[in-house]
């Protein structure tokens, strides 16, 4: 067992019944719980050549702003469509009930810059992906992505399995 999942609280039948609900905000809410998150995230990248961190709005801010500092590297945000002030470059992809954009600046990403991609959560991997190949888009290589946490039931990392992917917490269910 990582020494993170104990400040990870579950929450049954949240936000519908069935579902337990992973909740990160009792981790990072927690001194300890918080450097234990970007500690045990930062080991997952010991030994990789990378030039970037990129992280996902907003809960991979949380984590790959943290992680880039720690380990000396500049952080890129991927935000939500219309939230960048510069030129940017955007992927559009599905979700369960409709669809999102995610954007990038343009000139933040150089081609064959090796990139670290961050999020809390890998659940059904479409953001991540989208977010992997936005940035491929721009002549990045995506090098490997890390999340804190992996809800193996949904099966988001058959969807990124081109991309080496690592998590510190895995729980089987949804």
């Amino acid at each position: 067992m990582s020494k993170i999942e104990p400040y990870i609280t579950s929450i049954p039948d949240f936000p519908e019944p069935g579902v337990i609900f992973r909740d990160i905000t009792t981790a990072i809410g927690s001194a300890d719980g918080l450097q234990l998150s970007v500690d045990e995230m930062a080991a997952l990248l010991e030994g990789e050549p990378f030039d970037v961190v990129a992280g996902l709005e907003s809960r991979g801010f949380l984590f790959g702003m943290p992680i880039a500092y720690k380990l000396h590297k500049p952080f890129i945000p991927i935000r939500k469509e219309g939230k960048l002030p510069r030129e940017t470059v955007g992927a559009t992809y599905d979700l369960e009930y409709g669809t999102a954009t995610i954007e990038v600046h343009k000139d933040d990403i150089k081609p064959g810059m090796r990139v670290v991609l961050i999020d809390d959560l890998i659940a059904t991997g479409g953001t991540l992906e989208a977010a992997a190949h936005l940035l491929e888009q721009l002549g990045a290589k995506v090098v490997k992505i890390v999340c804190l946490l992996e809800l193996k039931g949904l099966h988001g990392r058959d969807r990124l399995k081109d991309y080496p992917l690592a998590t510190v917490v895995s729980y089987d269910g949804k």
